[in-house]
């Protein structure tokens, strides 16, 4: 593994919303993993909190990737077409949906990149974007600077001002690259 994981598929959280209040029988056992949702959730704040060692998160969430793995094949045999559709690609993944209990510095959620994109999509729908490929680079670069400052709690504007200072004084730029 390269150490991408998709958006989609940042832990079984992906699955939690999959079965909703209508799961059923028919639902290929999703109820079921929307029900052992609550294990990893637990494991995984015992172990971000230090309770728990990584060996241990991978101890006690091992039988919940085997139980949810054979819900994922039995969901990809209910005839239930969009089902099938979603059973399959996550199975296929379903490395990815695990990264979190494997690598370290990996969240069982995307909460941390919706957030980072929450700024750059509330700007896009009220300016109703850029009219050229240099208005973009602009706005993507700018849209970085901004949440890699606000992640790294540095001030936005001593950034940019020392960046363009830099620039025409013919000196170094400053790195967004985090401080060691």
């Amino acid at each position: 593994m390269d150490g991408r994981v998709p958006r989609r598929a940042h832990g079984p959280a992906v699955l939690a919303g999959a079965g909703g209040e209508n799961a059923n029988a028919s639902d290929g056992g999703l109820a079921a993993v929307v029900r052992l949702l609550g294990g990893p959730v637990k494991h995984w704040v015992n172990y971000r909190d230090g309770t728990i060692s990584r060996a241990a998160l991978q101890r006690r969430l091992a039988p919940v990737r085997r139980t949810v793995e054979r819900l994922l094949l039995r969901g990809m045999q209910s005839g239930n077409r969009s089902l099938v559709g979603m059973c399959r690609e996550l199975y296929e993944h379903r490395t990815w949906l695990w990264a979190f209990v494997r690598q370290p510095g990996v969240e069982p959620t995307n909460n941390a990149s919706e957030r980072a994109l929450r700024h750059a999509v509330i700007w896009r729908k009220l300016s109703f974007g850029t009219q050229s490929a240099g208005g973009s680079r602009f706005v993507e670069t700018m849209l970085t600077i901004i949440e890699t400052c606000r992640q790294q709690r540095r001030n936005v504007f001593d950034f940019v001002t020392a960046a363009v200072e830099a620039r025409y004084d013919g000196r170094k730029t400053p790195s967004l690259l985090p401080r060691a």
